[in-house]
């Protein structure tokens, strides 16, 4: 059952409130017509549904009909436009970005996958919109409440700001948002912690043995990609794509999970 399910007082008051709204459009509607609209309507949050019918007095020419409540109903949840929803697909291509998206947008991403992975970039695109306005008209249809998710990647600061900026954008709860900061914020206690956090602070710190042996190797990754020749170079850009699959393949497995799931 739907969280925002109506109880049978308020299913009462929103049929009133919809009787309401159709003579303030010049239309009489039977009570009974008026209720059974309140009874289609009652899955979705009570300020949502009477946001909707204000917008309908203003913005409807005509007779209100059940198709103009449920338009500005659905608009109101918080799933991003198909453009938006696009550019945000896009940001996974970047292993180091912490993305937080929307289950269509996975499963739109993961229908999408083998245009894109042919490289044509205008027709996954178009693959792209046309799942996800599919996938999101069944949500809405099933009225599913919007989820956002974090899909992490391997920068912490831009894990922060991805965080934040959906707690800022009401995508994600702000107590959900806060714990997941307070995870990415806890002090770092170990001598190895210290010397990672000495990288940054310029704090000198000994590390342990096996840390310093793995500090040494991105050191000398990082030499090799600025001393590498141009093929050298295209090989360790492969490896880097390679990792990028990688992550890729996780998002479209889970969404495969989503996909399968009742």
């Amino acid at each position: 059952m739907n969280t925002f399910e109506m109880n049978d007082q308020q299913v009462a008051g929103l049929a009133a409130a919809i009787c309401a709204t159709a003579e303030a459009m010049g239309q009489e509607m039977n009570p009974g017509t008026a209720a059974m609209m309140a009874e289609d309507l009652c899955a979705y949050p009570v300020p949502v549904v009477k946001a909707a019918l204000k917008a309908c007095r203003f913005e409807v020419k005509g007779k209100l009909a059940m198709a103009d409540i449920l338009q500005r109903v659905q608009s109101y949840d918080g799933r991003p436009g198909k453009d938006e929803a696009w550019a945000i697909a896009m940001t996974t291509n970047d292993e180091f970005e912490t993305v937080v998206l929307t289950d269509e947008i996975q499963l739109a991403l993961s229908a999408a996958k083998p245009v894109l992975d042919a490289g044509d970039k205008v027709g996954a695109r178009m693959a792209f919109i046309s799942a996800y306005e599919r996938f999101v008209r069944q949500s809405r249809e099933d009225a599913k409440p919007v989820n956002w998710h974090v899909s992490v990647g391997f920068d912490a600061n831009r894990r922060i700001q991805a965080v934040t900026r959906a707690m800022e954008l009401k995508r994600i709860p702000r107590d959900h948002g806060q714990k997941y900061l307070a995870d990415l914020s806890v002090e770092l206690i170990t001598e190895d912690g210290r010397a990672i956090a000495g990288l940054l602070t310029g704090t000198v710190t000994r590390p342990e043995p096996a840390l310093r042996a793995r500090l040494e190797i991105v050191k000398n990754s990082m030499l090799e990609m600025r001393n590498a020749n141009e093929e050298r170079k295209l090989e360790m850009r492969i490896e880097a794509a390679n990792e990028l699959a990688d992550r890729r393949a996780l998002l479209i497995r889970q969404a495969q999970e989503l996909e399968s799931r009742p």
